[in-house]
């Protein structure tokens, strides 16, 4: 017992430090934002590059990769999935982690949002304070969080060995780049606030994954 109980202490600090190192990286994204730093230069430089037009099936196609960071899309994803997981293994936790998660994004996230007021790139230009919703991004932060949790409960919860819980997590991983992506490429976002979105999301993540560690779990299986 005093084994598994040090095995998941030491889990519960790795993910705690991960998760500080990542904030951090948003911090100094916001940073960059907040002072019209290097990096916003850089946003104006991509912003600036010409797109490929999408039309018919392939813009349709676009918007529905777009909406794989859609916060009402991820939110109801993971609320019936982490249900099901609770439903079919006798045990709340997914579910609470789930809600967790969503409630944190949404308060960090919307805090900021609020709090800076940036305008999108398809304003034509880059103002702070101005009513903007644009940094950090919510479809970018969605997507990490959102369907991070989801591969995490599955790994934790239902019966997968880590060949899969790999897979998984390569899962989260593209479906973050193609929705970042899909955003430069509809001026949705610049590429900061996908940037901060990434980090943020990613340190949530991480902090609700340790959270996990520190209580103990009979359900858990790995």
């Amino acid at each position: 017992m005093r084994t598994t109980a040090q095995t998941r202490r030491r889990q519960m600090d790795r993910a705690l430090r991960w998760s500080l190192l990542l904030f951090f990286g948003f911090l100094v994204v916001t940073q960059q934002v907040l002072t019209n730093g290097p990096l916003v230069s850089y946003d104006k430089e991509i912003n600036s590059q010409p797109k490929p037009q999408f039309e018919g099936f392939a813009g349709f196609l676009l918007r529905r990769l777009d909406d794989l960071g859609l916060r009402g899309l991820t939110a109801a994803v993971l609320l019936i999935a982490a249900s099901f997981i609770a439903y079919k293994f006798k045990t709340w936790r997914p579910l609470n982690l789930a809600m967790v998660s969503l409630l944190s994004l949404n308060l960090v996230v919307g805090t900021f949002k609020l709090f800076l007021g940036r305008t999108k790139p398809r304003d034509g230009f880059d103002l702070l304070h101005a009513g903007g919703m644009s940094y950090p991004s919510g479809h970018a932060s969605n997507a990490v969080l959102s369907w991070g949790i989801l591969a995490y409960l599955i790994y934790r919860y239902a019966k997968v060995d880590r060949y899969q819980g790999r897979l998984a997590s390569a899962g989260v991983a593209l479906i973050s780049l193609t929705v970042c992506t899909v955003s430069l490429i509809r001026h949705t976002h610049w590429f900061s606030d996908l940037l901060g979105g990434l980090f943020i999301g990613s340190a949530l993540l991480v902090a609700v994954i340790a959270i996990d560690r520190y209580v103990p779990s009979k359900s858990q299986l790995h």
